[in-house]
């Protein structure tokens, strides 16, 4: 892999987008080396969280203008559609990581970049990080399951503005509506968000299953009240019988 680097430190997957001479932008050979690394992390049973960054200060700067451009000389070539399919891919297969994720958020999040941060399970930004849905300015429609994943995050007003409207917004008014978890200083961005991911990587067992069970109750579409006890209640069990066997030895 030369654009998507992982590192598995104190059972914590840390995943970088590293072409920073394009601010990290999404190309296929990209979006596919980033679906071959979760591949990966999903496979060991020693990472309980997944942070997801960019390297040189940028987070990503969304799909590589290239791969549009060939997209828009003929949208129903099948070869257009499968590079399409793959950056979408790579969205969803971070959403589906069997740990949970956060990305960690400097610089700029624009299009597919603000999708990939808003398919992690939660996001710490830097304050002056920006937002950016990108696709009204360049005459685009948006794709990838923009306006679905900007409203579960942040309601159907931030949606509409955000990514509706295409109001650009920082890290702090991120945090303030909801895309994001919190706002820190730009040079802690990364060691925040590895702070926040370090006590499901202790424990990447429970991690996971916490992990499940919080997607399937929390939505897209959230569950009934009643609906989410019966989901937890088989992995508590789990975990009561795991802590009485620990305790016994």
């Amino acid at each position: 892999m030369t654009e998507v680097r992982w590192e598995i430190s104190d059972g914590i997957a840390v995943v970088t987008l590293a072409a920073p001479e394009r601010r990290n932008a999404l190309t296929v050979e990209m979006a596919r080396e980033m679906e071959a690394a979760f591949d990966e992390i999903d496979a060991r049973d020693d990472v309980g969280a997944a942070v997801v960054r960019g390297s040189g200060g940028s987070f990503c700067a969304g799909a590589h203008l290239g791969v549009l451009g060939e997209a828009a000389r003929d949208p129903l070539d099948d070869d257009a559609q499968r590079d399409i399919d793959a950056l979408y891919g790579s969205f969803l297969r971070v959403g589906r990581c069997r740990t949970a994720t956060i990305a960690a958020v400097r610089g700029a999040a624009v299009g597919a970049g603000l999708n990939l941060a808003l398919a992690t399970d939660l996001r710490i930004v830097a304050r002056d990080a920006r937002l950016i849905s990108g696709f009204l300015r360049i005459g685009v429609h948006p794709g990838g399951g923009h306006f679905t994943l900007l409203s579960r995050a942040a309601g159907r007003d931030a949606a509409a503005a955000v990514g509706l409207f295409g109001h650009e917004i920082d890290g702090e008014r991120a945090a303030a509506l909801g895309l994001a978890w919190q706002a820190v200083d730009d040079a802690d961005v990364e060691a925040t968000a590895l702070q926040v991911a370090a006590r499901l990587g202790k424990d990447p067992a429970l991690a996971r299953r916490m992990t499940a069970s919080f997607r399937r109750e929390a939505g897209p579409p959230a569950t009934s009240w009643d609906v989410g006890l019966e989901i937890e209640r088989g992995p508590q069990m789990w975990s009561f019988r795991r802590r009485a066997k620990a305790s016994a030895t």
